[in-house]
């Protein structure tokens, strides 16, 4: 099994995942030198399906069984997960050393039976069935109270992560809630005492008003070009309701976040030649309060739950890595324009 391990000076913690181990050989070409990934056999094609671990869930006509053809998405078990399901695990430790067993929910959303159809290419119905799994698989897996965050994230192209090129997004459950959720829940809550009032709705708001770095918005849904992006074209999506959980997402909603998508990835698509990017879904945890320097906390005021979206176009690198600074060498206001039509770019 693998172990969450804590590092006794920043506090985050690290999965140490044997069972992903790689030789050193497997790390000594970039990403970009490896030969592309093997023509004909796709274990996430229709017909393949006893290739992966027994689908957890799927949306398939009724006459149709488990574990074969016939399905519009399909979840299953990652076959080589970082953290593997299991009770609650209790920290252990020797002196500055904590660590707890690797336990979690390691699962892999198929997205559709089309290999070659991504995000952007789906109809709008079918990318709504998409984004109704997520939730789904977040309200299963959250009655599981061990876990206490649901991260759902995609990893498009190999320069992304992606370790096959079929379509599909992946969901972690982990025991901790991670650093940078902490980090983004304390300030929203600072931001609250001191405004008595959303971060994330004010920033709407005078993103609104200030119209240089929107992509894109409609009755429900905001994309733009966060005012610090870290990545060159980098989005962010914000639902226009407060809400700080994706699983409290209305149906509505849900349509028209499938459209929201589909536009924002599209654009990405054209202005910059289909290029890898990850997209990651922030929400508050499973835990309607949490303690903060003592104080308790009610997530749900001060949060609001979001998409990033960020393409794969730079590399982090030795200053980055040694003082959290990211350098972007496009600002957010010409990113937004650039982002903010359907018509192919230059950039």
């Amino acid at each position: 099994m693998s172990q969450l391990r804590k590092d006794p000076i920043s506090g985050r913690w690290v999965i140490i995942a044997g069972e992903r181990s790689k030789r050193p050989d497997d790390f000594r070409k970039a990403a970009a030198d490896r030969p592309p990934e093997a023509p004909g056999f796709c274990p996430f094609c229709p017909g393949n399906e006893t290739k992966t671990p027994p689908e957890v869930f799927a949306l398939r006509p009724e006459a149709t069984p488990a574990d074969a053809p016939g399905w519009q998405v399909r979840v299953v078990p990652n076959k080589f997960p970082a953290l593997s399901r299991g009770g609650t695990a209790p920290r252990k430790g020797e002196d500055l050393f904590v660590w707890m067993d690797g336990v979690g929910v390691h699962e892999v959303v198929i997205e559709t039976p089309d290999h070659a159809q991504e995000m952007s290419d789906l109809p709008l119905d079918r990318l709504r069935d998409v984004l109704w799994t997520y939730r789904e698989r977040i309200v299963s897996i959250g009655k599981e109270k061990q876990y206490r965050y649901i991260q759902v994230f995609k990893n498009k192209g190999r320069e992304a992560g992606a370790s096959l090129s079929h379509p599909h997004t992946q969901i972690v459950a982990t025991p901790i809630v991670p650093k940078r959720v902490k980090e983004e829940i304390y300030g929203a809550e600072r931001l609250w005492d001191k405004n008595n009032e959303c971060v994330f709705c004010r920033i709407l708001r005078q993103e609104v008003e200030r119209d240089e770095r929107i992509i894109l918005r409609n009755e429900h849904f905001c994309v733009l070009a966060p005012y610090a992006s870290r990545f060159p074209f980098e989005m962010r999506v914000y639902p226009v309701r407060h809400s700080a959980r994706f699983a409290d997402i209305t149906e509505e909603e849900l349509r028209s976040l499938a459209a929201t998508m589909k536009t924002a990835l599209s654009r990405l698509k054209n202005a910059l030649s289909d290029p890898p990017y990850n997209f990651l879904i922030h929400q508050a945890p499973n835990a309607r309060m949490i303690l903060n320097g003592g104080r308790i906390v009610s997530v749900d005021r001060s949060y609001h739950w979001h998409i990033e979206i960020i393409p794969v176009l730079t590399k982090v690198a030795g200053f980055e890595w040694g003082t959290g600074f990211y350098i972007n060498p496009v600002s957010p206001e010409i990113a937004a324009q650039n982002l903010s039509s359907d018509a192919p770019s230059a950039s």
